[in-house]
């Protein structure tokens, strides 16, 4: 199947309860993972990666691979540059076939975050279709080297997430409600789920126009991710439990099998682990079955 934009797939799993994975990359085996796991269940899918793995990876041939596997893929496929705060790459990206772009300036003073995001949504919506991602507030953590401490970090505030969206001309949404890029330091962070919920009623009734996105989903606990979903979450992205899958697996495979040199049973061991997981994250977020 060939790629597909974010909205249409969110609008449909907001409609129904449930939440698209949508799965950061930094390997292309991660990649062959995400899709054979998300196809085996039947699940729509978001393959994401942020700045610094794209450049790394090249977005070029990030788009190649993943067209090509989405290609024989009978499921719903997008492809996402994720909290890219260069207008130039997010353009970039979109002229090179990503279906969906988020521009981050959320750390951006106000006006100049609605006046960025509207080049980037104006830009993409030109192209064709590519939908566009928004973030208001900050979500504490590090993700791809930007580092926000819990200090910095502030929660969106649900009337002014009406103006942004109408301004900056963006399809999907991403407020901070507490949510975290990395590991938690708490064992019960406070998530603000009547926050997403206020923000999805002045959004999205009575009729779904902007999925809300969910950043900072790795390390909560599973009830709070299923109250996220059911209070208007329909992205959930997972980026740093892929990355400890990844790092761990080979170490285990690595320390268990000393004198082996074979790279491919490394990273057989690593992807057989990450499907594991995303198959996790599918059955919890409840988008199993959904690909119709």
């Amino acid at each position: 199947m060939p790629f597909v934009s974010a909205k249409e797939m969110l609008i449909k799993a907001s409609k129904e309860k449930y939440a698209v994975g949508a799965f950061n990359i930094t390997s292309i085996v991660q990649l062959e993972a995400i899709l054979e796991a998300a196809t085996e269940m039947k699940a729509p899918v978001i393959i994401q990666t942020s700045v610094t793995p794209a450049k790394f990876l090249q977005p070029e041939v990030i788009v190649a691979v993943c067209s090509v596997l989405a290609q024989s893929a009978d499921i719903p496929v997008c492809l996402h540059l994720d909290h890219c705060t260069e207008v130039s790459f997010c353009k970039k990206c979109a002229d090179l076939g990503f279906t969906n772009i988020m521009f981050d300036g959320s750390r951006l003073n106000y006006e100049e975050n609605i006046k960025l995001t509207r080049e980037v949504s104006d830009y993409c919506h030109q192209k064709g279709d590519i939908t566009v991602e928004g973030e208001l507030g900050t979500v504490a953590g590090v993700e791809d080297q930007i580092k926000v401490t819990e200090d910095e970090a502030q929660l969106c505030n649900p009337d002014i997430a009406v103006d942004f969206v109408k301004r900056s001309g963006i399809d999907l949404f991403g407020p901070a409600i507490g949510t975290a890029h990395g590991v938690y330091k708490t064992e019960n962070p406070v998530i603000d789920t009547e926050r997403l919920f206020k923000i999805h009623k002045k959004l999205n009734y009575p009729e779904i126009q902007t999925p809300l996105v969910i950043h900072g989903g790795t390390g909560l606990k599973e009830e709070v991710v299923r109250e996220l979903v059911k209070n208007g979450g329909a992205k959930y992205n997972v980026s740093t439990n892929l990355k400890h899958i990844l790092i761990d697996s080979i170490y285990e495979y690595i320390s268990t099998h000393p004198d082996e040199y074979d790279p491919v049973r490394i990273d057989s061991h690593m992807k057989k682990a990450t499907k594991e997981r995303i198959k996790y994250w599918i059955d919890l977020l409840g988008s199993n079955g959904m690909a119709k």
